[in-house]
């Protein structure tokens, strides 16, 4: 029996999120530059698109740019926007063949102008899709999102469509990149740093945290399987103790 077989499609995780990271390193031990790993990860998020696509997972939410990201070198930043906009172009197809939806979070307005054009044609020709839902994060990170999602409250409340009153823990995540998503249920990070680094800070509250020491070009369907069972094989407490949660499944 594959270790696929044995995941058990009753209790697959709703949305799995990924820190997809070491491209660099892995190219660094190819003696290549750091966009020659880039180029290969790609690779391996068509795999783990597909895999999630065909175990019937709801969404899936990849961390590819993050807000610091800008900060690289200009060169590496350069062919990462140039890969991205090369890829979509290629994948929309595959995207509408399997029925999946590409959606975009963090802040676009800091994406060069041909790389913005490029997702919202992306994100359009794949709107009418229902199958599962692709989360890119591009020029995202958790802090700017709810310092965002802070300053629009502020704005609410100040032209009186929102009372402070009426603000609850229900009331952050509708102002939110992720409001019309579910929150993850299993996050992965690759190439062994234990780090969330500023990736859906509120919403893994209670995700289930795995990490591996595989870097992202080796990330395939198998290492997707091993996260799930790891997954599957774990208590969901939410606070409560394992008799209460054993006593509710019953």
């Amino acid at each position: 029996m594959s270790l696929k077989d044995k995941i058990h499609l009753q209790q697959l995780p709703r949305h799995i999120a990924i820190i997809m990271d070491g491209n660099g390193r892995w190219a660094k031990e190819k003696g290549q530059d750091r966009l020659y790993g880039h180029y290969h990860g790609v690779e391996s998020v068509r795999q783990i698109v597909e895999g999630c696509a065909e175990l019937g997972i709801g969404y899936l939410t990849l961390y590819a740019f993050s807000t610091e990201n800008w900060d690289r070198p200009e060169d590496e930043v350069t062919g990462l926007m140039e890969l991205l906009v090369e890829t979509i172009k290629k994948e929309v197809e595959t995207l509408n063949k399997n029925n999946i939806r590409l959606h975009v979070i963090g802040d676009m307005s800091m994406l060069p102008e041909y790389a913005k054009k490029e997702l919202q044609e992306a994100i359009g020709q794949t709107a009418k899709n229902s199958g599962m839902n692709l989360v890119m994060a591009l020029s995202y990170s958790s802090r700017w999102e709810i310092a965002q999602a802070i300053k629009n409250i502020a704005s609410d409340v100040k032209n009186g469509s929102l009372e402070p009153s009426s603000i609850s823990q229900q009331t952050l995540p509708k102002y939110l990149c992720t409001r019309n998503f579910p929150d993850p249920e299993l996050m992965i990070r690759t190439s062994g740093e234990y780090r969330i680094s500023n990736f859906l800070l509120y919403q893994i509250a209670y995700s289930e945290l795995y990490f591996t020491n595989v870097l992202w070009p080796n990330f395939r369907k198998e290492e997707l399987y091993k996260a799930i069972a790891d997954f599957q094989n774990r208590e969901r407490r939410f606070g409560k103790t394992s008799e209460q949660v054993k006593k509710e499944s019953n």
